[in-house]
C-alpha cells in the first residue's frame, strides 16, 4: 500500500494510532526506528529548530516545504505535514495540498486561525469564520480526490479556548462535511469534552493532542489504551522532540561547561557512540557506495588503504 492508504487505515480503525511530532529528518529517523507507525511535522518544534523562535508564524512556507521533503525522504513510514492555516486563502490551500501529495506526503494538518497563527496551547488565537475554513477544505479536498483519495485532511479547530466545546463540534462537523477526513479540537481539556466530542462527530474519527506526553499542557492526560477504547482516530504527541532536544543539549553542555576539566571522560550516559550514530545515518551504507562505484587508487588515496 502507499504511505497515505497506510495512514488512512490506521486512522480509520479509530484505534488511537500515536503519531508523534518530529521536528527535522533526524528526529524523524529517530522516531520510526522507535517502531511508531507513523510521524507528523510539528511546527512547534520546525519554529524551535530552524529558527530557535516560539511558533507564532514565523517560519515561511518554502522551509516547511523543504523540511518537509526532507523528512519524507529519511523515512519509510507515512508523514502527516503542518501546513498552519495552509498559506494563504483556498486557492493557496488547494496549492500547497497539491504539492504536499507530489512529494509523497501522507496527509496534512490545516487549522482555522487567524494568521499569523500560535502554537494551539498558547493563549491569544484568533479563528476565521468557519465559512471561510469550509473553502479552504473544499478546496484542499477537491485536490485529494484528485491526487491521492487516500490522502489525509486534519481539519483543526482552535475555537474551543474563546467559544467553547459546542461551537468546536459544530464546526467540526462543518469541517467534515467539506471534506475533512479527520478532526481535531485543539486545546480541548478533559476527558469528558474529548468523549463527548467523539459521540458527536461519529463516525468521523477525532483526533487528541497530548502534547508532550508527560504534562498533556492544556489536556487531560489519558492513557492510549482507553482513548482507543473511546474510539479516537488519531493521538498527536507533537512537542516532545524539539523539548527533549532541549533538555538534553542544555543539561549535557551544562555538565560540559561545569567541568574542571572541560571534558566529560568515561560518562557515556550522555551520547551515542561515535560508531553507533555514522551506523544509524547510513554510513556503512555510503562506504559500500564508495567501494563500488569509486576507483581503487582514489579510496586507497582516499583512506590511506
Amino acid at each position: 500500500m502507499s504511505r497515505s492508504a497506510v495512514l488512512r487505515k490506521a486512522i480509520m480503525e479509530r484505534r488511537a494510532v500515536v503519531v508523534p511530532g518530529c521536528h527535522d529528518a533526524f528526529s524523524a529517523k529517530v522516531i520510526e526506528a522507535c517502531g511508531f507507525e507513523a510521524i507528523q511535522i510539528s511546527g512547534f518544534g520546525l519554529a524551535g529548530s530552524l529558527l530557535a523562535k516560539p511558533d507564532v508564524g514565523l517560519v515561511q512556507m518554502k522551509d516547511i516545504l523543504d523540511i518537509t521533503w526532507n523528512i519524507v525522504d529519511a523515512v519509510k513510514i507515512p508523514v502527516m505535514a503542518d501546513v498552519d492555516t495552509g498559506g494563504g486563502n483556498a486557492i493557496n490551500a488547494a496549492y500547497i495540498t497539491e504539492r504536499l501529495i507530489k512529494m509523497g506526503v501522507a496527509g496534512m494538518n490545516i487549522e482555522d486561525q487567524v494568521f499569523p497563527k500560535r502554537c494551539g496551547h498558547m493563549a491569544g488565537k484568533e479563528v476565521i469564520s468557519a465559512e471561510e475554513m469550509v473553502g479552504k477544505i473544499r478546496a484542499c479536498a477537491a485536490v485529494r480526490d484528485r491526487l491521492d483519495k487516500d490522502f489525509i485532511i486534519n481539519a483543526r479547530t482552535d475555537c474551543f479556548a474563546s467559544m467553547g466545546l459546542e461551537e468546536a463540534i459544530r464546526r467540526c462537523k462543518m469541517y467534515a462535511e467539506a471534506g475533512a477526513d479527520l478532526v481535531f479540537i485543539d486545546a480541548i481539556k478533559t476527558r469528558a469534552d474529548i468523549e463527548a466530542a467523539v459521540k458527536a462527530l461519529d463516525p468521523v474519527p477525532l483526533s487528541v493532542n497530548l502534547m508532550d506526553a508527560v504534562s498533556g499542557v492544556k489536556t487531560e492526560l489519558i492513557p492510549i489504551p482507553e482513548l482507543a477504547k473511546m474510539r479516537v482516530g488519531r493521538v498527536s504527541i507533537p512537542v516532545a522532540s524539539i523539548m527533549v532536544m532541549h533538555k538534553a543539549l542544555k543539561d549535557f553542555f551544562t555538565a560540559l561547561k561545569q567541568s574542571p576539566t572541560g571534558t566529560l571522560p568515561g560518562q557515556t550516559q550522555w551520547l551515542t557512540s561515535f560508531e553507533e550514530y555514522t551506523s544509524f545515518v547510513g554510513l556503512p551504507e555510503y562506504r559500500a557506495m564508495e567501494n563500488e562505484y569509486l576507483p581503487k587508487a582514489k579510496l586507497a588515496e582516499k583512506y590511506g588503504q
